[in-house]
């Protein structure tokens, strides 16, 4: 069993037990989940662990190994490492509910699906940037989509009769945990203007890749393309937010839209090759 291997496997294990730690409370009715200082050692150690997953598997001596599994892997695991900064501010707690069961989720993903491609020209400085300034815009826009979802299920939410505790579901009790949703607003737009900086990083680097391997400034392949919808799609988003305050489901369809672009951009071709076409085994 490779160290990688080993590093996901107790990753997932923490986050397992960490998602039951506040699960559990809201099974027997409460409404309300608390991280305790204990808990929040323990979560740093699993993002740490995590991300120490991550580089073995990435970073190999013959070049840069990436997969589809990797990708949903780093971008869960960017989610944590920002959602660890932004609690020592604010009381993000109830968000943990989502993002433990997704991060136990793909770290198991990652073992279960180890093969991948190693990447050409890896040694080009260049292109290790553009690698990295992608894996961050994809990461900030997976979790910017993951608030979307649950800011859908809050708005749904608040739009429904008010019941009696005891005729509340554990669904309801879990969205009764989760921050108020001008709060979560405030933190999807955050997300999302900083994922549209880097997603423009992203595509200036990929340009300069392009010029400097193939002479093209912009390749007219699917991921460009796709990159660039997401691109105008979240660059849309916040000029509709400043110039007309554009908010609730319009702004949660926009995010969804823009990271739909970006998940087919980075991660479909990834699992077609790696998984439905058997092409990703690394030689």
């Amino acid at each position: 069993m490779s160290a990688s291997i080993v590093f996901h496997l107790l990753a997932a294990l923490a986050y397992i037990v960490l998602s039951i730690s506040l699960w559990r409370p809201l099974t027997r009715g409460s409404t309300r989940t608390v991280l305790n200082a204990p808990s929040r050692v323990a979560l740093l150690c699993a993002i740490i662990v995590h991300g120490a997953g991550l580089l073995l598997t990435i970073v190999l001596p013959q070049g840069l190994h990436l997969s589809w599994a990797l990708a949903l892997s780093a971008a869960i695991w960017l989610g944590m490492v920002v959602f660890w900064f932004q609690s020592l501010y604010l009381r993000l707690d109830g968000l943990l509910l989502i993002l433990l069961p997704a991060a136990t989720i793909v770290s198991l993903l990652a073992m279960a699906f180890p093969n991948g491609h190693i990447v050409h020209h890896a040694g080009n400085e260049w292109l290790r940037i553009h690698l990295l300034i992608a894996l961050v815009a994809y990461g900030l826009s997976t979790v910017a989509a993951l608030h979307a979802v649950l800011m859908t299920a809050l708005d749904r939410q608040l739009h429904r009769p008010i019941l009696h505790q005891e005729q509340r579901g554990l669904f309801s009790r879990v969205l009764d945990t989760m921050p108020p949703l001008l709060v979560q607003e405030e933190l999807l737009f955050r997300l999302i203007r900083v994922s549209f900086v880097i997603l423009t990083f992203t595509i200036l680097s990929g340009a300069a890749v392009s010029m400097a391997i193939d002479g093209k400034f912009l390749p007219a392949d699917h991921k460009t393309v796709f990159t660039l919808l997401s691109w105008v799609t979240f660059g849309g988003l916040l000029w509709g937010r400043k110039q007309y305050g554009w908010r609730g489901r319009v702004a949660l369809r926009w995010t969804l839209a823009g990271f739909a672009f970006l998940l087919l951009a980075y991660t479909g071709s990834h699992f077609v090759l790696d998984v439905i076409l058997q092409r990703g085994k690394i030689g």
